[in-house]
């Protein structure tokens, strides 16, 4: 028995297109007497496991045992009845030829689909959109300043050359850091973001600038600047 059901066709034709590939039939040379066997046989076997069968899978049974029986009754008016015979053959043929065309291009624009969702694209937008947050509560400067003032303090102190000394390892957290810079700010409201950076190995450079951000998140300071690609203050709030 085939193992596909009934509910895996798409209607009468996809069950005899499947049914004449099965048996290695080309569409034009289908024997109606054999292929009407096997449809009936497939119908009573879905019949048998309490399958509900759509009406138009029965319509398609009656039109196949009406030209098989023509074949196989008598004719007495052999001329009209053989005409008649092959009209409808002949209109089975184009039926079956035009869904399996049809069913053909389908699984063409499915590949197609299936390679197309491989590929992801995205209408052209403005990087504004993705600009970052202001992270002061003055509007005055944002963390594009910020990141600008730091990468000039990392050019200055060329930084991304090789150093050929020996630096003792010391472990800071931002946590300790927040604390430095507190205490620094307790003493003066305002510091230059450039005078925090006492020590220019990168741990405590990178220490430092996360500790800015931190504190400047928790709104505890002001980043201010007097006008474009100046210096950048710390001011603490009270």
């Amino acid at each position: 028995m085939d193992n596909l059901l009934i509910g895996d066709f798409e209607g009468p034709l996809d069950l005899l297109l499947h049914l004449i590939k099965k048996s290695k039939m080309e569409i034009f040379d289908i024997e109606i007497s054999e292929i009407t066997k096997k449809y009936l046989e497939y119908i009573e076997q879905m019949h048998e496991m309490n399958l509900d069968i759509a009406s138009e899978y029965l319509v398609m049974a009656a039109e196949l045992i009406e030209m098989k029986s023509k074949k196989l009754l008598p004719n007495k008016e052999e001329d009209e009845e053989s005409l008649e015979e092959i009209t409808s053959e002949e209109e089975l043929k184009r039926r079956l030829l035009e869904y399996q065309k049809y069913k053909e291009s389908t699984e063409v624009f499915k590949n197609l689909e299936e390679k197309r969702l491989s590929y992801f694209t995205k209408a052209p937008e403005s990087l504004k959109n993705y600009s970052l947050e202001k992270i002061e509560n003055d509007g005055s400067v944002g963390i594009e300043d910020l990141l600008e003032a730091f990468e000039k303090l990392l050019q200055r102190q060329q930084m991304n050359k090789p150093v050929n000394t020996k630096i003792a390892r010391k472990e800071l957290s931002v946590k300790e850091r927040v604390v430095k810079i507190r205490n620094i700010l307790k003493e003066k409201k305002k510091v230059n973001f450039v005078e925090l950076f006492d020590d220019f190995s990168k741990p405590y450079v990178v220490v430092t600038f996360l500790s800015v951000l931190e504190m400047a998140k928790n709104k505890e300071i002001i980043l201010k600047q007097d006008s474009n690609f100046s210096d950048i203050y710390l001011e603490r709030v009270d």
